[in-house]
Parts: structure tokens; C-alpha cells; sequence
């Protein structure tokens, strides 16, 4: 079994939250939330919990800043798996209440709301979380009006049933299963175009038009049906398929584009990867953010700038990606084609549509090099003569000794390479 993997910070943001959420609040055990019930990031505030404490409702500090606070059902212990606006985060005035008319909201300090369920009116009577992570809205007879299972954020846990209706999200990052049975994801950022850079099928006999249904299975098992099929169809078995302790088992889009499989024991706060979509981290699109180059330290990927004509973003976050030193449009003389050997810029649908070409490597180099849109360019070695232009604002790139490729940054001359990758950690 492998510890939780993710951005350099998302271990210890995950541990942020698992202590801290108990520190928090106090349990409310199992009763239904009856209209105008509200919780608060207070010390002193009570939290909602299901009717055996596998999991409660309350606020936990924000991974981004800990003066803000998020709305999470977490698992016994702290492990996070649903958050009210998708991990919208208010200050130590805010709150989470269920109004009046029967709308969950989520409330800054100021009274504005953030987020809310849009069940007001409804005929909501009140709210319950279910031993299964569900947070519910039911009216006076016990009908569900408004569940946050139809709602994910980042995560699926076991009972849950992901529809080929539904998204998980990260940051830039979107998880989706469509109606083909396909698992993808992709990489969304504003002023920029999506990029899907994981698009798998695992079977291709699903009904056309029929709603595809990703489930996480309590042994382990990742699975798919569409209904018609008498066996649902295996994506993959966790590290530990078939242990039955008692456990939490759930999938997870996580900060650093990856989607996964852990397991987490009750009450332990510890979440273990057992599963990944995406075997080599540094494919994942926009992981070291824009003119960011990902490799690897070892085992672990690491973010760095193309050349010393680069600089990092944010010192403090290597994947922040990387800025010229100098602007193309503000070089004191003429631009040049730098090489980097062993990269490839990612290309991925849709921009492969637009910037692939079958062409050498001199003209690969020297086609970029005349293109006023053009900012980097990768030429494969592989045989297939494929020579990739990249003119999006957006670039991502891998460098790797197993790589059979070259790729050219325009830059200002003189280029200045680096010895190595200017690497962060």
C-alpha cells in the first residue's frame, strides 16, 4: 500500500483537516436538523453527525488559508468527502444553516450567501446524514427533496452511485464518466481551452443512450454498468481488494489532476492510495502549471522552468508554472528556438487537432521559429514523424530520459540553457 499521494501539499492539508475538524465541535448524534438549525466554524458549535458517528457535517479549516473554513461531512477520523460548494470556505463568521423555506445554505460572515441547495420552497422539513456520507433534505413524510450524493464534489464513496450525468472537481481539473463507458478527465482553465488528457474505455458493449454508473464496491473493486449488463464491468481492483475490515472506501479527484482509489480505517484520519488512473504523473495536463516542466526526483514528480530564460511563478509553489524573464515581444534582438532534449509539450484533444504535423525536426524547429503564434514546438523520435506546434496560451511539458523526442522554447536570444530542469519540489 502507498501513502496518500497528490500535490506536495495535499498530504499535509489532508492532515489539517482531519485533526482540526475535531477540535471544532461537538457531536450532535443522529437526530434529523429541523428547520433553522445552523452550524458555525465557533469553537463551541455543535456539528451534525449520522446515528452511529460514521460520519458528521462541520466546519474545518480551509487548505488554502486558516482563517477560512469549509463545510465537510468527513469520515470517523477526518478523512473529507463531501463539502458544501464544492469547498467554498467562509470566515469565522459564517455558517451553514437550513433556512426557514427549507434552502441549505452556506453564509458568509456578512450575511451574503455563498452557496445554497436550492430547495427553498420545496416543501424540506428537515436535514439528516445518512451512515453512508449522504446529507439529505427530506420533507414531512420522509421523501428525499435534495440529497448531496446527486451533488458531488471531488469524491465517491462506497453506496454512492456516479452517474454519467455527473462531474467531480478539482481546481482546473473535471472528472466525468460519458455514455460510452469511457473514464476521462480534463484540464479547464479561464482564457484557456478544455484539454482532455485521460480518455479510457474498459468495455464496448454498454447500450448506446443508456446511463453509465461508476460505483466503488466495499472489497475493492472500481466497476461500471449501464443496467443491461448481468456483470458490471471491472476498472480496476484496489491494492487491498478483499480485505473487509472496517473500513472507508472511496475515489477521489484530487488536486493534482489524478483521480484514485484509498481506503481509510475508522477512525485512523489516514487515507491510503490503493488505486490511480493516471500511472505517470507528470502526463497529467497542466500538473506544473503553465510553461512548467514536470520529471522526477527518484520516484516523486517534481516541477522546474524550461531554462534559465525562466523563472518560477512562485518560488514557494513549484507548480505555480513559469514566466519568461523576457517577454518575446520585448526582445532586444531576435528570438531563437532553445532545444530540450528528452521533452515533449503535452498535446492532448482538442489542440492535437490543430497543432499536429508531419514534418522533420529542422523544419519542426523553424516552422515555430516563423510563427508569430507559435511559443514551443516537439518533434518525436519515435518513428512517426509527427511534429507538434504549440500555439495555445497554455503549456505543459515532460521531460524524461525514456522520452523519444526533442522539443524547441522560443525564447530570446541568447537561449541559456540548464544544466538540469530548474527543479522545485
Amino acid at each position: 500500500m502507498r501513502p496518500l499521494r497528490g500535490d506536495p501539499g495535499a498530504g499535509a492539508d489532508l492532515a489539517v483537516l482531519c485533526c482540526c475538524f475535531l477540535l471544532l465541535s461537538f457531536l450532535s448524534h443522529g437526530a434529523d436538523m429541523p428547520l433553522g438549525s445552523s452550524l458555525s466554524p465557533a469553537a463551541n458549535s455543535t456539528s451534525w453527525s449520522s446515528p452511529n458517528s460514521t460520519v458528521s457535517l462541520g466546519f474545518a479549516p480551509s487548505p488554502t488559508s486558516r482563517s477560512l473554513f469549509v463545510a465537510a461531512v468527513t469520515y470517523a477520523g477526518g478523512v473529507p468527502i463531501w463539502s458544501a460548494g464544492a469547498g467554498a470556505a467562509v470566515d469565522s463568521r459564517g455558517s451553514l444553516r437550513l433556512s426557514s423555506s427549507g434552502d441549505l445554505q452556506l453564509v458568509k460572515g456578512s450575511g451574503a450567501v455563498l452557496w445554497s441547495s436550492g430547495t427553498a420552497g420545496q416543501g424540506v422539513a428537515a436535514a439528516a446524514l445518512q451512515e453512508s456520507g449522504n446529507l439529505v433534505l427530506k420533507n414531512s413524510r420522509g421523501r428525499v427533496v435534495w440529497q448531496s450524493f446527486d451533488h458531488p464534489t471531488d469524491t465517491v464513496v462506497m453506496s454512492q452511485s456516479f452517474t454519467s450525468c455527473m462531474n467531480l472537481t478539482s481546481g482546473p481539473y473535471v472528472f466525468a464518466v460519458d455514455r460510452s463507458g469511457n473514464l476521462t478527465l480534463s484540464w479547464a482553465s479561464a482564457g484557456a481551452a478544455p484539454v482532455t488528457y485521460f480518455n479510457k474505455g474498459y468495455n464496448n458493449s454498454f447500450t448506446a443512450n443508456k446511463t453509465v454508473t461508476l460505483t466503488m464496491q466495499t472489497n475493492g473493486i472500481v466497476s461500471l454498468n449501464d443496467g443491461s449488463l448481468v456483470n458490471p464491468v471491472v476498472v480496476a481492483y484496489s491494492s487491498n481488494y478483499g480485505e473487509s475490515d472496517d473500513m472507508l472506501r472511496f475515489l477521489r479527484l484530487d488536486s493534482d489532476g489524478n483521480f484514485r482509489a484509498y481506503s481509510a480505517g475508522r477512525g485512523s484520519g489516514t487515507a491510503t492510495e490503493q488505486w490511480s488512473a493516471v500511472a505517470d504523473q507528470c502526463q497529467v495536463f497542466g500538473y506544473c502549471g503553465n510553461m512548467g516542466v514536470c520529471s522526477y526526483n527518484r520516484t516523486s514528480p517534481v516541477c522546474g522552468c524550461p531554462s534559465r530564460n525562466f523563472e518560477l511563478n512562485d518560488a514557494a509553489n513549484p507548480r505555480s508554472g513559469c514566466k519568461r524573464k523576457t517577454e518575446l515581444q520585448n526582445c532586444p534582438g531576435n528570438s531563437t528556438m532553445l532545444q530540450l532534449d528528452n521533452t515533449q509539450f503535452l498535446t492532448y484533444p482538442p489542440e492535437i487537432a490543430i497543432e499536429q504535423f508531419y514534418v522533420g525536426i529542422t523544419a519542426c524547429r523553424l516552422d515555430c521559429l516563423a510563427s508569430r503564434s507559435c511559443v514551443g514546438a516537439t518533434t518525436l523520435s519515435d518513428g512517426s514523424g509527427l511534429c507538434w506546434l504549440k500555439v495555445s496560451n497554455f503549456v505543459s511539458a515532460y521531460q524524461s530520459a525514456s522520452l523519444p523526442s526533442a522539443s524547441f522554447i522560443k525564447v530570446c536570444f541568447p537561449g541559456l540553457p540548464s544544466p538540469a530542469v530548474v527543479a522545485g519540489h
